[in-house]
């Protein structure tokens, strides 16, 4: 692996994380705005629990070494959820900056996925 893509890989990956991360944190707290925000959406509030809990669950899964299976299932997991909250904010017309921080998360799950090193992809299995 170059250099460049590790410094790619890394700088995307620990974006990634303080993003999870945070917004996981408020999820789980559910801060008014969070909760008020989510039931606008039309989610029921202990949605904010399962998002969170997968979110810490996924940042942990994506920077602990091995378990490759477990980081693809983690990635996928966090572009389902950023997507869902891409067009659950389109679904009831809320204002473009609302969709600023999933699509930021989108772009560094994609660029994380895409550079990651080879010892963290899942090797192909031959039937």
């Amino acid at each position: 692996m170059k250099k460049r893509d590790k410094i790619i890989y890394w700088v995307a990956t620990v974006w990634l994380a303080l993003g999870m991360v945070s917004t996981g944190v408020v999820q789980l707290l559910q801060i008014k705005e969070e909760a008020s925000m989510i039931e606008r959406l039309g989610y029921p509030l202990y949605f904010l629990t399962l998002l969170g809990v997968w979110k810490l669950l996924g940042t942990i899964a994506i920077l602990i070494p091995r378990f490759p299976l477990l980081k693809e299932w983690a990635y996928a997991g966090f572009f389902f959820a950023m997507s869902g909250a891409v067009f659950s904010h389109f679904a009831v017309g809320d204002h473009p900056k609302e969709l600023f921080g999933p699509v930021l998360l989108i772009v560094l799950t994609i660029v994380s996925w895409y550079y990651r090193p080879t010892e963290r992809k899942t090797a192909l299995v031959s039937a």
